[in-house]
């Protein structure tokens, strides 16, 4: 019996541990946001997670390769971590956590249109009625939820929509440039090195922003736990399901972080889920599966039997 061989059931176990972590990190950013303020927040989030996965990339050996091509992972930090986490964080300061999340679910669209754009990678059948749908159900999601008016505190929520969709681009970015300029390269120098790259990034910016006034032990949970939990060992998480269940698999992760979001905002937030914020998300979800070919319309072509 070969012990090392994983259960073909670990990676459900994995991508549901994976979708629940990243789901509880809209939860902690804006816990994170209330106390240490946006900018602060996602500055903590890397800094943390670059002292947790810097060590095991040495364990591993990796600190040449990440030497060698430090321009390169440095400047996907700035597009993969520092400015969408310093997006969402704002945003979460006027929407709800369960609506960023829907948001969210849009980025392997973004990935796809980009990829149109930069890569020439040119959907065709499904994939592109699957663009038409999934920006629909955006459009249908921000019209309803996004208003410039400002509420008390002086934010509105169609700045906050507006930053999560632009955190959704640069996320579509950086994987076109990942698979253009770093293909080849271990994930985890990616993950460590994007990570130190979006810290120094933000190291100026977080010392100008910190907070003036003492800051709850509550918030420095949370942003541990999300430097800690919700980017170093999601990522680890992230990278062993690819391994085992494959790329595909691993994507659709997306689809499923908004589930725990929404409830997590329900039940320790009472933030309320509307019809028509569920029915947008599902036709963003149907879009983006169709877009990234994870699913395909039927061509309606039988065989001939001979």
């Amino acid at each position: 019996m070969n012990l090392a061989s994983p259960r073909p059931a670990t990676w459900i176990v994995e991508f549901i541990a994976l979708a629940g972590i990243w789901g509880a990190s809209f939860l902690f950013m804006r816990i994170g946001t209330v106390a240490f303020g946006p900018v602060a927040t996602a500055g903590l989030r890397v800094g943390i997670a670059a002292v947790f996965l810097l060590p095991i990339l040495l364990a591993r050996g990796h600190f040449a390769s990440l030497r060698q091509h430090w321009k390169l992972v440095f400047l996907v930090g700035l597009t993969n971590s520092a400015i969408p986490f310093v997006c969402f964080s704002y945003a979460l300061q006027s929407i709800t956590i369960g609506l960023s999340s829907l948001i969210n679910a849009t980025v392997p669209l973004f990935g796809a249109a980009v990829a149109w754009v930069w890569l020439k990678d040119r959907p065709t059948g499904s994939r592109i009625v699957g663009l038409a749908i999934g920006f629909i159900g955006v459009g249908m999601l921000a019209w309803d939820k996004a208003s410039f008016q400002p509420d008390a505190s002086g934010l509105s929520s169609g700045w906050g929509v507006l930053a999560c969709l632009f955190a959704c681009v640069c996320y579509g970015v950086s994987a076109s440039f990942t698979k253009r300029y770093m293909a080849g390269l271990p994930s985890l120098v990616s993950a460590t090195g994007s990570q130190l790259g979006a810290a120094l990034a933000l190291l100026p910016l977080t010392w100008w922003f910190w907070p003036q006034q003492a800051v709850v032990p509550q918030a420095w949970l949370a942003v541990l736990a999300l430097g800690v939990v919700c980017t170093g060992l999601a990522y680890i998480l992230f990278f062993r399901l690819i391994e085992r269940a494959g790329p595909a698999k691993a994507l659709s992760v997306t689809f499923a972080i908004p589930v725990f979001a929404i409830v997590y905002g329900v039940v320790l937030l009472g933030e309320a889920v509307t019809p028509w914020m569920l029915g947008c998300g599902l036709v963003i979800v149907l879009g983006t599966t169709l877009s990234t070919g994870l699913w395909r319309l039927p061509t309606g072509r039988r065989e001939l039997s001979s």
